[in-house]
């Protein structure tokens, strides 16, 4: 069973969320233990026993999260997280397997089948919040509330506050979810279909082409400060945030 240090639930109090976890896990005191931890650390929480409960609750508006036990009546957690990662709306929710299995061929069978992370009971609840946290950081940062900071450019996620070397910058709703994106990931390649999915979510429809156009407002948004080179556009690929200038060949 995992142990609860009291003295540890509140290290990462301040994150904000306005979704949901969804705990699967079949012991009650570790559940129950889980579901306490998160709330004291700032996030809703949706329970199920088994797997029929969890598919019966993996539905819009669908977790930001799921924390799942690798043994579990009605079938393995391994089993679920490979079929939600197969499904078109569920592929995309981040996975944390729960379990006291050990051995590192299981830890690769369960990363094998699509989750994000892995962690052994017992754990504390520092760890747990500690990978939580991280995995949310790595796939929907968004969904933290911490600020970013790249060459003068300050976003707050909470307070939707952006300013450029401390001058305001207004932006629209969809082009604040773009530039927080792109000031998460910086300095990699993201084609339209993959910043559709990752901004718009996947299941909203826009055309392609809708990127081009958030695209242009945003670069003119900023333009201001001369930041509208760190938007790059990589022919044939998509589009970068970067803080490295690209530089036209001359002819």
């Amino acid at each position: 069973m995992a142990i609860l240090k009291l003295h540890e639930v509140n290290l990462f109090k301040g994150i904000c969320m306005s979704g949901y976890i969804l705990v699967v896990e079949d012991e009650t005191p570790i559940r129950e233990m889980i579901t306490f931890v998160l709330e004291q650390n700032g996030f809703n929480s949706v329970e199920a026993v088994d797997i029929k409960e969890a598919k019966e609750k993996i539905i819009e508006p669908y977790p930001d999260l799921i924390l799942l036990d690798w043994m579990l009546p009605g079938g393995s957690g391994v089993n679920l997280a490979k079929e939600l990662k197969q499904g078109e709306y569920s592929r995309n929710i981040p996975i944390i397997m729960l379990t006291a299995r050990a051995d590192e061929d299981d830890k690769v069978k369960g990363l094998d089948a699509g989750v994000d992370d892995y962690v052994t009971k017992p754990f504390s609840p520092k760890e747990l919040i500690a990978r939580i946290k991280a995995v949310i950081r790595r796939v929907s940062p968004t969904l933290l509330a911490e600020k970013v900071e790249f060459h003068g450019l300050k976003l707050d996620p909470v307070s939707h506050h952006v300013t450029i070397n401390e001058e305001t910058l207004e932006l629209g709703p969809t082009e604040f979810r773009l530039l927080h994106f792109f000031m998460t990931h910086t300095e990699r390649v993201y084609s339209r279909e993959q910043l559709l999915d990752n901004v718009w979510g996947t299941n909203v429809y826009v055309e392609d082409r809708t990127v081009d156009v958030h695209i242009r407002r945003l670069r003119k948004a900023i333009s201001g400060a001369g930041h509208e080179g760190f938007i790059q556009t990589v022919r044939g690929a998509g589009y970068r945030f970067s803080g490295k200038m690209v530089h036209k060949a001359k002819n």
